[in-house]
């Protein structure tokens, strides 16, 4: 097994001298040279110190964890089954009828259409949510593509937290937020593409959101009827983080009330960033302090405030928290809990931190089942589930779903849709510059010849789609892709929707993986059945 790189890798740029012969327990080279320049994490370390906690170059990158765990959810096994149809379309009285069986039961026909919410169900095309993107460049630059492709999709995308408080343009008085024209801009994008009242933009907050007063603002002037608190993610354990450029946005946002290091007010830093001694100043977000009573109030809130729905996310903490954020949930009746599994990241996560801390995903969603199938149990009121934690593929998407079967209702990926739009984005730029690459350029020299989607697009849309930008073709013909593949595996195993998937749709392939997750071990499954088969 190969544990993270300690002393060299990409994400902080950075390498060993002697790259094929290194200390397996230290990261060091196994002979460290007196003249050496530095090369390594902590050669860097010596000369621009902190700065080389945080994966670089920042603001055009996105990050994830290098540690490979023991055991994660390749470790599970999608089973299949050459008998029976649950939840297709059949004839009443052809039931037996296995030609009609057959002509019924075809993966196009499998349905990805999902509800969450409790008292107010919000309707999904597909069962994917992006968690939450906020005031990082790498959100910002790419928004357009993620929030068009989303409401394209019919499927749900969080901004995060600290996007008013980034905003040079935002007006604050008294404390709270009488204008902010970059929320209203990533709100209204959303919601100029929704479709038939498919998907929703949900407005997150953290500490200092919550003192600003964003989600009030956002539900009473923006037309947003869903917010989410945040306890964390699955990056890091400490709140947002992101780096400034320029000295006068870091006193902007120090006079905000955010932590800004180094303090963007002492004279000797401010004479030291101008003499170029250091280039960025990091701005941190409060740890939120949580407690029943504070989360009750909180809810009751902003219902008050006009919510129709109320969901949480929380991170990849000790499972004590991950109890209390099931239990929680339960007792406010909220309407949607995300739990995210450690290793990956948007923003300027702590590169250490993002490998060594937290539960990983496999391990966390075992629990969230656990937990959930507790209260169950006891007839008390569960909210509906989102997954995330490092989903990319289909084949993943299908083993969150039935391992945390019938709790979890859909996934978060974040890092993936992200990429989709920022290819897309360059494919658009290059098609501008007549500069496309030979293995893009070979499906064609227009949108519609290079993107699989456009001729649906184009035919939903008309002319208004020439006004989708490419990043946006590019999530939407990612998740098409997904929608495919899933609808595959799931007729594989004769589930034609969402709701028939249990966990008896996989199977361990190793003890440790059945430890885990309670998943029995594939040579275990079926065992009376087949006693039955072969002894008849």
């Amino acid at each position: 097994m190969t544990l993270t790189k300690l002393n060299a890798t990409a994400a902080t740029l950075t390498k060993n001298r002697t790259e094929g012969s290194v200390s397996p327990f230290s990261g060091m080279c196994v002979t460290c040279v007196d003249g050496c320049v530095g090369m390594c994490e902590i050669g860097k370390s010596a000369y621009r110190g902190h700065e080389v906690i945080y994966p670089q170059p920042f603001g055009i990158i996105t990050t994830a964890a290098e540690k490979d765990y023991p055991v994660d959810y390749s470790y599970l096994t999608i089973l299949g089954t050459a008998v029976g149809v649950v939840g297709a379309d059949i004839d009443k009285g052809k039931e037996n009828d296995l030609n009609h069986l057959s002509d019924r039961a075809i993966f196009p026909k499998v349905s990805l259409e999902t509800e969450v919410g409790n008292e107010n169900k919000l309707k999904l095309r597909l069962p994917f949510v992006i968690p939450g993107l906020g005031s990082t460049n790498i959100a910002k630059t790419n928004w357009e593509g993620i929030a068009i492709g989303s409401a394209l999709a019919g499927t749900i995308i969080t901004i995060g937290e600290n996007v008013v408080g980034m905003d040079v343009q935002s007006t604050i008085q008294n404390g709270k937020v009488t204008k902010a024209p970059d929320l209203e801009w990533r709100i209204k994008t959303f919601f100029d593409w929704q479709r038939e009242g498919y998907g929703d933009i949900v407005v997150q907050s953290n500490v200092e959101d919550t003192r600003l007063g964003i989600q009030e603002f956002a539900l009473k002037k923006c037309g947003v009827q869903t917010v989410e608190l945040k306890w964390g993610q699955g990056a890091k354990d400490i709140g947002g983080e992101v780096k400034l450029k320029s000295l006068e946005k870091a006193q902007l946002l120090y006079k905000r009330g955010y932590v800004v290091l180094p303090n963007p007010t002492d004279p000797i830093v401010i004479e030291s960033f101008k003499k170029g001694s250091f280039r960025e100043f990091e701005r941190h977000s409060r740890l939120g302090m949580v407690t029943k009573e504070s989360f009750l109030q909180r809810v009751q809130e902003l219902r008050d405030a006009g919510a129709k729905r109320v969901f949480l996310k929380t991170g990849a903490y000790r499972p004590a928290d991950l109890a209390r954020a099931i239990k929680f949930a339960s007792l406010a009746k909220i309407d949607m809990l995300t739990i995210d599994g450690a290793g990956g990241g948007t923003g300027m996560s702590p590169w250490r931190m993002m490998n060594e801390w937290g539960i990983p995903s496999l391990e966390i969603h075992s629990l969230t089942h656990q937990y959930c199938e507790r209260l169950a149990k006891k007839g008390e009121y569960l909210p509906d589930i989102a997954l995330a934690g490092g989903f990319t593929f289909e084949d993943q998407i299908f083993k969150a779903l039935a391992l945390c079967a019938p709790y979890a209702k859909m996934v978060g990926m974040a890092r993936s849709p992200l990429a989709a739009a920022m290819v897309g984005k360059t494919i658009g730029k290059r098609l501008d510059q007549g500069d496309l690459p030979v293995f893009i350029e070979r499906f064609g020299m227009s949108k519609d010849e290079i993107f699989v989607t456009a001729p649906e697009l184009r035919e939903a849309w008309g002319d208004k789609f020439n006004e989708i930008p490419t990043s946006a073709i590019g999530v939407y013909t990612y998740y098409e892709r997904l929608a495919q593949g899933m609808r595959q595996l799931m007729a594989g195993a004769r589930k034609f929707k969402l709701e028939y998937m249990t966990r008896d749709d996989l199977g361990s392939l190793t003890r440790d993986c059945e430890a885990i997750t309670g998943i029995p071990y594939i040579m275990d499954i079926d065992k009376e059945e087949v006693d039955q088969i072969l002894d008849a």
